[in-house]
């Protein structure tokens, strides 16, 4: 009788320990589907921001391009070409501080590298935004040479663009370029160029007699207002592929979260009722056991 006793008592425990083992799984699943449930309504309502930024930001970028276009223009109807023998050049990579928006970021980061590797030396980086730092400054911070911060927590305004093409004109330079985004459609956009001159480019160019007389304050001048014209084009092309990118990245990140809830629910479902049938089991050998 003793030894009967024994193996029951011994069923029991081992039944017992699995109960516990799959009380901890359906504990350790639950705590898991709220938390991806959490982040699922995260990015919708990212998404639902970047939606009112991105109409916002559309709707700028619409009276921003032809203050672009017009400063483009000008250089190539000049003909503006880059002087001297040992050529300097300045790139200015047109990013934000903020992430979660796909590749916005690093495909100007990568351009940018691609071309710091092949020729490193004779070339400044002017980074607007930390992101664009952040990637570059591991192989080429000797090549950084101003960094600007606070970029994409609000529209671009032309008092920012104007506040970098002042520290563009203090660099030593004879050519130059700003790398940015070109916005496209809702789901796509372009890495593109722009033109940067300095003014001593300008004012060697061969048809600038087109636009009249002009003396060196006028090119001078004209020279400060293209610059902030083309960036602040640029920092509006940007923002509304940032936010694009972002809204797209938010939607993509929803419907992820939205499968792996149903994944999880199934999983949870399925691990209860496991449970509940082995209790049965228990409670059932149990009593056969004890007749």
């Amino acid at each position: 009788m003793l030894g009967r006793t024994a193996g029951i008592v011994a069923v029991q425990a081992a039944n017992n320990g699995q109960q516990v083992r799959g009380m901890a799984t359906l504990k350790t699943i639950s705590l898991r589907l709220k938390s991806v449930k959490n982040i699922q309504k995260i990015t919708q309502s990212m998404k639902m921001v970047s939606a009112a930024k991105y109409a916002r930001a559309e709707r700028d970028l619409k009276a921003a391009r032809p203050i672009g276009e017009g400063s483009k223009t000008f250089y190539e109807k000049a003909e503006v070409q880059e002087v001297g023998e040992k050529p300097e050049k300045l790139i200015v990579a047109l990013t934000s501080d903020r992430g979660l928006c796909g590749a916005v970021h690093t495909s100007i980061a990568r351009q940018i590298r691609n071309e710091l590797c092949e020729s490193p030396d004779n070339i400044k980086v002017i980074c607007v935004g930390d992101k664009s730092r952040a990637i570059l400054q591991r192989l080429f911070s000797k090549n950084i040479s101003v960094v600007a911060n606070e970029v994409g927590r609000k529209p671009p305004t032309f008092l920012d663009a104007s506040k970098i093409a002042r520290e563009i004109t203090k660099q030593n330079f004879s050519s130059g370029k700003i790398v940015y985004n070109k916005f496209k459609s809702v789901v796509s956009y372009n890495t593109s160029e722009l033109p940067l001159f300095s003014q001593g480019a300008i004012s060697a160019a061969p048809k600038l007699s087109v636009y009249d007389s002009l003396d060196q304050d006028v090119i001078q001048s004209y020279v400060e207002f293209s610059m902030a014209s083309l960036l602040f084009y640029a920092m509006k092309e940007g923002a509304c592929s940032e936010q694009s990118s972002r809204m797209t990245a938010m939607d993509n990140a929803s419907k992820n979260a939205a499968e792996m809830i149903d994944k999880l629910t199934l999983t949870f479902n399925r691990t209860r009722q496991a449970v509940i049938t082995r209790e049965l089991i228990e409670i059932i050998s149990g009593a056969a056991a004890l007749e």
